[in-house]
């Protein structure tokens, strides 16, 4: 089955990665390099954000309500809108004042400058809403199916492969370790996992061409 990154980029067409990279002003093996890297990352973010029950509930909250996805069956009409306010919205719930450091990380794992990277993850954070909305629909997930889902989607991608995410996010990717001589600022315990390399991702992806 197919995870997310797959699913996204199988949904872009040449249409709308060729929107993409002209909004962003760059070319498309560059976006899809970016793509490849930004999602990962947000998922992350969830990720980190669902280790605690009120993360996945408010989570649980947003998706019900304002993303069913839709916004996948027509990816070109929301591209063509151009910037997202949501997306902005979206990524403050899910990063807060850390967003800068994610976008500096995910341009250094992907080549592209960080400049674009702020720009491109907007356009992605509802694309990811609407997928984890759809996916928790037709699961008819609960709380707990969907701190399941985000958990495995953010494994599955490889968010604990981009090096410097952890550090970001307080190492809860891979079990908080680096924090563990800190009791008082210990995140919550998550297994080990590593996740698909982005590398083997991006030979995926790149081989559709």
């Amino acid at each position: 089955m197919d995870n997310m990154l797959d699913a996204v980029m199988g949904s872009m067409g040449g249409n709308e990665l060729g929107m993409l990279s002209s909004l962003l002003g760059s070319d498309n093996e560059m976006v899809q390099k970016g793509v490849a890297a930004a999602i990962p990352a947000i998922l992350g973010g969830l990720a980190a954000n669902t280790k605690q029950q009120s993360g996945t509930e408010s989570l649980f909250n947003a998706l019900n309500k304002d993303h069913d996805g839709s916004i996948l069956d027509n990816l070109g009409g929301f591209l063509g809108q151009g910037e997202s306010p949501d997306g902005a919205g979206i990524l403050g719930h899910i990063f807060g004042d850390k967003r800068p450091q994610v976008e500096q990380t995910v341009a250094q794992q992907s080549g592209l400058p960080s400049g674009l990277i702020a720009k491109l993850l907007p356009m992605l954070a509802p694309i990811i809403m609407g997928y984890l909305g759809r996916k928790m629909r037709e699961g008819a997930l609960d709380t707990g199916g969907l701190g399941g889902l985000v958990q495995g989607e953010a494994k599955s991608t490889g968010a604990s492969s981009i090096p410097g995410l952890e550090d970001i996010l307080g190492g809860v990717l891979s079990g908080g370790q680096a924090r563990q001589q800190q009791p008082q600022q210990q995140q919550p315990q998550q297994q080990q996992g590593g996740g698909g390399l982005l590398g083997s991702i991006l030979g995926r992806i790149l081989g559709r061409r």
